[in-house]
């Protein structure tokens, strides 16, 4: 089971973090993806980190803005977000799967979503 926290009202420009914690089982072993989802949008890749070596990729949208981290030994995924804008306002998601992808469909594992809300 994967739980997703630590959303919120943000004013644009502001920072935000991300945690997705693993219960049941490791995440060391997983690659983990984030993802959001807009009101009346598709569910939208974010970013993502690699079970072994911990590499990093993101959207387009987000990168030199959003960095993704693990902690293996908290069993905890993060995800940082800088300098926030009114179009990142959505409910984001974790999941879990062997390796990193960007499409919703490839993961097995996902969490309830945290809702993160830019506005001033």
């Amino acid at each position: 089971q994967l739980q997703a926290s630590g959303g919120g009202l943000v004013q644009p420009g502001g920072s935000l973090r991300l945690s997705c914690v693993a219960s049941g089982f490791t995440l060391d072993y997983y690659a983990i993806g984030w993802f959001r989802q807009a009101p009346g949008k598709e569910r939208e890749w974010v970013s993502c980190i690699s079970s072994s070596l911990g590499n990093t990729d993101y959207a387009d949208s987000v990168k030199g803005r959003f960095a993704i981290s693990r902690d293996n030994a908290k069993n905890t995924v993060y995800l940082q977000m800088n300098s926030l804008k009114i179009e990142d306002t959505a409910v984001y998601y974790c999941a879990a799967d062997q390796r990193c992808g960007s499409r919703p469909s490839k993961y097995d594992y996902w969490g309830q979503g945290t809702l993160v809300t830019v506005s001033s």
